[in-house]
């Protein structure tokens, strides 16, 4: 595998195709729901609302799916969705937003597998009338999406980074980080919660904008996963080999988590080493009361896309666009820091309340 920095340099979780060979050819699924007249558009033909995730397989967006397709059934809505292979597939993304403006939908929400790249498609959209909504990860500039319902990613890392230096001061321990990112494109989700771990930790992180910067001797390296289990332990197996003294490892989200697990294993070292996370879905709440996981911030991806179907329907009935609050570039729709190890000084639930309010 090719080094992270090298990666990122190169770089630096339905479609006009697949209207002719179906959904599935643009690694995604298309379903709908209808329901009461609420949810109707002009005629009585119901709202259509699209759903773009990242991929179809992560726990996260499975449930953000649900959510949506429940909030359809309830407003009337007809959803669509669609998803990536992977994260990072923006062209699968690019070609479910131009299925979903021939539909004739009147809004869509998306979690952008590239930030930066999806831009140019949803300013489409945009100009087609239609709402568009990211969810969880927010698009670059924020402001090419009409609203953005979403983790505070940047207080999740934080969240995470301050319980493990909590955690790590009180047993006078001298942290070596092993860093597990999600892919060399630098998205804001990516960067929000790699550098608010940073940051949490005590780590001068520099440009807050960039993964990598950072000069702390600490910081033994950064991999990417892509949010997967065998990205994690590849990823983990490669700092290992970089520096087999690593003690805490950051993951970007709870399936990465798992995989550096398996890694650490295989090496003989999950008993030395702190594990942490963002995600909050019930397997990470599991491995988290198993002690594989230190912590988690837990989100939730269910109250995004209800909150998302919410404002399209509002908006096909009379215009209404969603605000975020003052000084704000989206709506929160919250973070939960959950560890049955507690920090002094450091807020967080244990992970009975963590598997009552987990998905997945």
């Amino acid at each position: 595998m090719t080094s992270f920095a090298t990666r990122r340099g190169l770089a630096l979780a339905g479609s006009a195709m697949a209207l002719a060979v179906g959904v599935a050819a643009c690694g995604g699924d298309e379903s709908s729901s209808g329901g009461a007249s609420s949810g109707s558009s002009g005629g009585g033909d119901p709202v259509k609302v699209g759903l773009i995730t990242k991929t179809e397989t992560n726990p996260f967006f499975v449930k953000m799916k649900e959510g949506a397709t429940s909030s359809g059934e309830t407003l009337g809505a007809e959803v669509q969705s669609f998803a990536g292979k992977k994260d990072g597939d923006n062209e699968s993304q690019v070609a479910a937003v131009e299925s979903l403006i021939s539909a004739g939908a009147k809004g869509l929400m998306i979690t952008p597998s590239d930030s930066k790249a999806i831009v140019p498609s949803l300013d489409k959209a945009r100009q087609a009338g239609l709402l568009v909504i990211a969810l969880d990860t927010q698009t670059e500039p924020a402001d090419a999406a009409d609203i953005t319902y979403a983790t505070d990613n940047y207080a999740a890392g934080l969240a995470i980074g301050k319980w493990a230096k909590g955690t790590f001061d009180a047993a006078g321990k001298e942290a070596k980080i092993a860093m597990l990112d999600l892919n060399p494109d630098g998205v804001s989700v990516d960067v929000q919660r790699d550098q608010g771990f940073l940051e949490g930790f005590g780590v001068d992180v520099k440009d807050k904008t960039k993964i990598g910067d950072e000069a702390d001797p600490r910081i033994v390296g950064h991999d990417v996963t892509d949010g997967g289990e065998e990205g994690g332990r590849t990823a983990m197996e490669n700092l290992l080999q970089k520096d087999p003294s690593i003690n805490l490892v950051y993951t970007i989200n709870e399936p990465a988590a798992a995989g550096a697990y398996e890694g650490l294993k295989a090496a003989g070292k999950e008993k030395d080493v702190t594990i942490v996370s963002v995600d909050g879905g019930c397997p990470g709440v599991e491995n988290v009361k198993s002690g594989v996981i230190g912590a988690t911030s837990q989100q939730y991806p269910l109250k995004m896309a209800e909150m998302g179907v919410q404002a399209v329907v509002d908006f096909a009935k009379d215009g209404t666009k969603p605000e975020a609050p003052s000084g704000q570039s989206f709506i929160d729709t919250g973070v939960t820091l959950v560890t049955d190890k507690p920090v002094d000084g450091v807020e967080s639930k244990d992970t009975a309340f963590g598997l009552e309010n987990c998905w997945g």
